[in-house]
């Protein structure tokens, strides 16, 4: 037995579909109001830190016309120390700033001190930092030219300096070293200098394997701790580990 062709609600369908445009309508003209109306005029733009003045320019602008999105990406190539800027509005004529600091993980000595961040961005030092015990990356003078703060820098010496910070704080045998220095002058003969209270120490690593050299070398930190004071350096860019000492008297081993 055939059905009954399904009878479709004729009636109601037209109704929703009129009331859905009619919202539609309504809504387009309360937006439309509301960009012309002078009550949504930005009168303030605030901030819990950060020097908001480059945004004065949005002044005078009605809140809902402002691409809050687009405006954060332009303002943040004037605030290369920042790694994000997030407007908010704040109804009904304040915008509010919130500025998202980059944190700072070593110094790069080029023709001035830079600090860089996790992801190789170079930027200027704030003052806070000047205090802060981070590393100083040596060896780039020749690889960055006229660095431009709020840049990435994808080179193969500072990914491999920055690799290396990331591996030895990662590794709890290093929690009260501070490291001093890395020099990626020459990539085959990348060294790390650390420090632990008077104790000096440096390693030479290579630029292959890093993360398996960390291990080999908080092993050996553990192994020969009670002469640490006596290793002038230890070398880990062969197949076995090389131990050399302060004192030539010693016998060296290898």
């Amino acid at each position: 037995m055939r059905k009954p062709p399904l009878k479709l609600p004729i009636k109601i369908i037209a109704v929703t579909a009129i009331i859905f445009l009619a919202l539609i309508f309504i809504m387009g003209y309360i937006r439309k109001v509301f960009k012309a109306s002078d009550y949504f005029k930005i009168k303030d733009i605030i901030s819990r830190e950060g020097d908001t003045a480059r945004l004065s320019y949005l002044k005078g602008k009605n809140i809902f016309s402002v691409d809050l999105r687009n405006e954060s990406r332009y303002i943040l190539e004037y605030y290369p120390n920042y790694s994000a800027i997030r407007l908010v509005r704040l109804l009904p004529d304040r915008i509010f700033v919130d500025f998202i600091k980059r944190k700072p993980v070593a110094f790069i000595k080029l023709y001035r001190y830079f600090t860089v961040d996790k992801d190789g961005v170079i930027f200027y030092t704030p003052e806070h930092t000047q205090d802060l015990e981070l590393p100083i990356i040596l060896g780039l003078e020749t690889k960055i030219f006229g660095p431009k703060p709020g840049k990435i820098y994808n080179i193969r010496e500072l990914t491999l300096a920055l690799n290396i910070i990331r591996e030895l704080r990662r590794n709890r045998a290093f929690k009260n070293y501070n490291i001093k220095k890395i020099d990626v002058a020459n990539l085959a003969n990348t060294s790390i200098f650390m420090q632990k209270e008077s104790e000096n120490l440096e390693i030479k690593l290579g630029a292959d394997n890093i993360k398996d050299k960390i291990g080999i070398l908080s092993g050996l930190i553990v192994q020969e701790k009670s002469e640490l004071g006596n290793i002038k350096y230890i070398d880990l860019r062969f197949k076995e580990p090389v131990i050399k000492l302060v004192k030539p008297q010693l016998s060296e081993r290898q």
